[in-house]
């Protein structure tokens, strides 16, 4: 018998190629870690060939929004991503990048959301770069620049915007990552280490980054009342810089400001126009991030995710545990600082509303390092199949694949990635789409999705394996910026 004519066939799946083309009845073959052929390919033969009768075969799915900075260099840490189909992340979210930034003692919120203090040991980006390289990675990393990190960098008193000679040290930092394989700038505004922050200052460091080729990734400074002026300001950075921008995790939080989605898409349309931008969002009406008095008032209710002095009280509510202190929920707030949150403010509308724009990408926006952390960590792909796909038809099977694959490829200048063509890299999950749903809850968080089969990593199956993960990720040095697909 000869050599084998692929080093994988996956014979007789449903084909969703991640464009939003309707599915087809195909084989799918690899050969060194990409796709050389789709469609019929009977009698070929292959060192590892899988039956795929029944299953869907996409393109991996593609986390447009992680913090998994540091949990990428855990093995164990990536089963939350690979269970759910998962096989490549995006880092460096929020403002919040683990480079290049050495901290020794303690690390400010919400920096903390990454670790603790040894975490922070990268000076350069090209230094954290160098570890990607060198790690056994089981998941693609793709990496942005935090702006957080930046001012906690190069300020000594974040509570002011940066003068001449510290901007133009951010900025040097900034060429240099992107120099060394950085995607581009993200910002955290409404956090204490970037609120101080001028427009002009983040025009100054995403006009460094777009001009190799980056793009800017704004976590806003206001998802409550002043959401639509964040937004607006958003598109100024974009206007003046230059940089391809992306809206993080898209919402309209608290009670007061339910149905206002409506107003946000309108604002796209209007302020938007003529503008290369895209947003990101997670398929649930509770949101997550370090504990803060302004979400607490904003809330229906706030499920403490981590405490450093209590943690005993993650999975608690903050109702409960000031209730057992006999204070008020603020007191006990301030009491359980530093730690993390699940804020129930949001309406399920709005998020249907921003998850059906065309340009929306899904970030689960997970936080791996919470000990009781938000599900989306481990569901939120799958939720957006079985929920938004199956019980509500709120999209056809390939417009969902196409927002969690080639869309945010496209976006974040992955090359070869996101679909299921010849050329392409053969990341790949293998799902059944009767069966598959998110079994994660609030109260029971680490429980992993069901219905996926495999998932294939640059050609290697990482999911289900043998003990831990296999090691076939790579660090992803993305292209220039990528138009409207």
């Amino acid at each position: 018998m000869g050599a084998a004519a692929f080093d994988l066939l996956i014979r007789d799946g449903t084909v969703v190629d991640g464009t939003g083309s309707d599915p087809v009845r195909a084989d799918v073959g690899v050969r060194d870690g990409r796709i050389e052929a789709v469609g019929n390919l009977a009698g070929a033969r292959a060192g590892q060939s899988v039956d795929a009768a029944g299953l869907v075969v996409a393109p991996g799915f593609i986390d447009a929004h992680t913090h998994d900075d540091q949990a990428v260099f855990q093995r164990s840490s990536s089963l939350a991503k690979l269970s759910q189909g998962v096989t490549t992340v995006v880092v460096g979210n929020c403002g919040i990048s683990l480079a290049p930034l050495v901290l020794s003692g303690a690390v400010p919120p919400p920096l903390d959301l990454l670790g603790a203090a040894g975490t922070f040991r990268f000076p350069t980006f090209a230094s954290y770069a160098r570890a990607l390289e060198a790690a056994d990675l089981t998941l693609n990393v793709t990496a942005l620049v935090g702006h957080g990190t930046l001012r906690v960098q190069h300020l000594a008193d974040w509570s002011r915007p940066a003068g001449p000679a510290e901007l133009e040290a951010m900025v040097g930092a900034m060429r240099e990552a992107m120099d060394a394989g950085a995607a581009g700038l993200s910002t955290g505004l409404a956090y204490p280490t970037n609120r101080a922050a001028p427009t002009a200052e983040v025009v100054a460091l995403a006009r460094a980054a777009a001009a190799r080729g980056g793009r800017l990734c704004m976590h806003i400074r206001d998802e409550y009342d002043g959401v639509a002026e964040a937004v607006r300001e958003g598109f100024q950075c974009a206007r003046e810089s230059g940089a391809p921008l992306v809206l993080s995790h898209q919402k309209v939080a608290g009670t007061a400001n339910r149905g206002r989605s409506g107003e946000l898409l309108d604002l796209y349309a209007r302020a938007g126009a003529g503008l290369d931008f895209a947003i990101d969002a997670y398929p649930y009406a509770a949101g997550s991030t370090v504990l803060d008095p302004v979400s607490v008032a904003q809330s229906e209710r706030v499920l403490v995710t981590w405490s450093a002095p209590h943690p005993e009280c993650g999975g608690r509510t903050l109702t409960r545990i000031a209730e057992d202190w006999g204070c008020a929920p603020l007191e006990a707030m301030a009491r359980l600082q530093p730690g993390g949150a699940v804020y129930f403010h949001m309406d399920e509308a709005d998020v249907s509303r921003f998850l059906g724009w065309d340009r929306c990408m899904v970030g689960s926006d997970g936080l791996p390092h919470d000990a009781h952390p938000h599900p989306r960590l481990w569901g939120a792909f799958a939720r957006m199949l079985g929920v938004y796909v199956r019980e509500r038809g709120q999209f056809p099977l390939q417009e969902a694949v196409r927002k969690m694959t080639s869309l945010p490829a496209s976006v974040f200048g992955l090359k070869d990635r996101g679909r299921i063509a010849p050329g392409c890299w053969a990341d790949l999950v293998l799902f059944d789409p009767a069966r598959v749903r998110d079994c994660a809850t609030y109260e029971e968080p680490g429980r992993p999705a069901e219905g996926i089969s495999r998932v294939f990593v640059n050609g290697g199956q990482a999911w289900p394996a043998h003990g831990q993960a296999e090691a076939f990720g790579r660090f992803l040095r993305p292209g220039g910026p990528i138009r409207n697909s």
